[in-house]
């Protein structure tokens, strides 16, 4: 399947264009979505950690876990709509890139970890060994995502 014409278009959108041809809006919508990755990071890997015994101990995980899950959506939010936003910019460029692929290979990965498997087990409680696999699992994933994101930018 030729997805050319489609990039063609996405990269065509008032959106894409607009931050393309202007000079601070691309940067800054980049800049939002590195904080919002920052968030999404501390969001995860605080839960993460402290199922692994690294970082906080004193409250349980299923508490960790009720705190940090507005943070871990509202990062989502942003991260999705400025990475929607950067993507319209350059589309035809993402198109051939292999870290692009990976990186939306690997987010739909994480997402769906994370909401459907992740989080559901978390609240039933499970074993700590189930426990310590999902949150390696979960560091994994989150950082396959940060760096093909970031390998987009060099390939």
């Amino acid at each position: 399947m030729d997805l050319y014409p489609l990039f063609e278009q996405l990269e065509a959108t008032a959106v894409g264009t607009a931050i393309r041809e202007s000079l601070w809006l691309f940067p800054v919508v980049e800049a939002v979505h590195l904080l919002a990755l920052a968030l999404l990071g501390g969001a995860i890997f605080v839960l993460d950690l402290s199922i692994l015994g690294v970082g906080l101990r004193a409250p349980s995980v299923a508490v960790i876990e009720k705190n940090t899950r507005p943070w871990l959506y509202l990062a989502l939010a942003v991260l999705i709509a400025t990475g929607v936003a950067l993507g319209l910019s350059e589309a035809l460029k993402l198109l051939d890139r292999s870290a692009f692929w990976l990186k939306m290979s690997a987010l739909l990965a994480a997402l769906v970890f994370t909401f459907a498997i992740k989080i559901p087990v978390l609240q039933r409680r499970p074993d700590a060994a189930v426990l310590k696999l999902f949150a390696v699992v979960s560091i994994g994933l989150w950082l396959t995502v940060a760096i093909a994101g970031r390998w987009i930018g060099f390939s």
